[in-house]
């Protein structure tokens, strides 16, 4: 019984460690800013330039890997990527120029930016009953790669080192990799119905959005995605500089907004049995309402519980976002399709920034967080408007 439970959960076991490496990759950069800044004389700027590059890539990255996931298979791309990304943290860890730094950088978004979307597909075909709950998993797995980055980063850094900290990410990557190829192509869902030699064209992945609902839930998604990455940015300064909280406190709300990432467990199963949209409906819903009151309320206790509103609805949302898009997309496209909506939902999220900069430095970070809740606000009416006409 042991045996078989472990075949059953191997696929998702696999994905959800990967993604987990990924993520605590890509947030083990900002802690180590100041300690860069210092040991290759560079600015702020430069390295925030450098992460920036590193989610370029990363987003460009969503399309062309479901797209040839489409051809080849997905075990092959996630490892692929896997593999890339754990080669990366490998040269980090052996002491780098700047120049290398960087390189690294962007090979880590373009080894992480292939497993999202095509992780997404294959979880879809390994677990067709239970998608959300799957992808709750592999996003909760993955949101606390984030916690645990800035975490080990400040103890390896004050011990053994930061640059041990890429070196256990490469080993265990490395490993993740090797079993994830040994073990997920048992699953006969992850084959392929289709002719390797098959090439989709193009305009097939355009022809999604002459569905009017399709499109409809994309731009649900894109102005969630905004909305969520202009606040995720600027959350501690606004509570700071808008709200007048002390930057302890603003700390402390800033981490719960991410704690509360365990509610993608309930809200994956919740939309299997309830339906994506109904679920879908209801967290952009308590995601707007936590956003106004933020805006709203002053004491630090009602900020408090508007920000853990506002990621229980925001986190809530992601897992059943994945399970109706694979619902929407045919199996053949479905690694390309999920990676044109990935490319523009993570275009917008990086354009939230610094719309959300511009406009708290022109007028005030009230106002351009008034400018974020419009677009939840829209992303919310829109997705209540497709769950009542489904």
């Amino acid at each position: 019984m042991a045996d078989r439970s472990l075949a059953e959960l191997d696929a998702l076991t696999l994905t959800a460690g990967i993604w987990f490496v990924a993520k605590f990759l890509r947030y083990a950069f900002p802690p180590l800013f100041p300690t860069f800044r210092e040991l290759y004389g560079v600015s702020g700027g430069d390295l925030g330039l450098a992460f920036s590059g590193l989610m370029v890539v990363y987003a460009l990255t969503q399309f062309p890997s479901g797209a040839v996931a489409d051809r080849l298979g997905p075990v092959r791309v996630i490892a692929a990527g896997a593999v890339l990304a754990a080669a990366a943290a490998f040269v980090l860890s052996t002491g780098v120029t700047f120049a290398l730094l960087v390189a690294c950088m962007l090979a880590v978004g373009l080894g992480t930016g292939v497993h999202k979307t095509v992780a997404i597909g294959l979880l879809s075909r390994v677990y067709p009953a239970t998608t959300g709950r799957a992808l709750g998993v592999l996003d909760t797995v993955g949101a606390f790669g984030g916690v645990a980055a800035p975490l080990l980063v400040v103890a390896a850094t004050d011990t053994v080192g930061w640059d041990a900290v890429f070196l256990g990410a490469a080993v265990l990557g490395l490993v993740l990799a090797a079993g994830f190829v040994r073990r997920v192509p048992r699953h006969a869902a992850v084959s392929r119905p289709e002719d390797p030699g098959d090439r989709t064209p193009l305009r097939a992945y355009a022809a999604l959005f002459q569905d009017t609902r399709f499109t409809a839930f994309v731009l649900v998604t894109i102005g969630f995605g905004f909305a969520y990455n202009g606040v995720v940015a600027f959350l501690p300064l606004y509570l700071t500089d808008a709200a007048g909280l002390d930057p302890g406190l603003a700390g402390v709300l800033y981490s719960a907004l991410f704690v509360v990432s365990l509610v993608q467990l309930a809200t994956g199963e919740l939309g299997d049995r309830l339906g994506s949209l109904t679920v879908s409906a209801a967290t952009i819903s308590l995601a707007t309402l936590g956003l106004a009151g933020v805006l709203l309320v002053d004491t630090p206790v009602l900020l408090g519980v508007c920000v853990v509103a506002f990621g229980l609805g925001s986190h809530g949302f992601r897992p059943v976002r994945g399970a109706h898009l694979v619902a929407l997309v045919p199996e053949s496209l479905a690694g390309g399709g999920l990676g044109v909506v990935r490319t523009l939902l993570m275009g917008a999220g990086a354009l939230a920034p610094a719309i959300v900069g511009a406009v708290g430095e022109a007028a005030s970070y009230r106002v351009s967080f008034a400018v974020l809740l419009a677009a939840l606000a829209a992303s919310a009416v829109g997705a209540t408007a497709l769950h009542r006409t489904a």
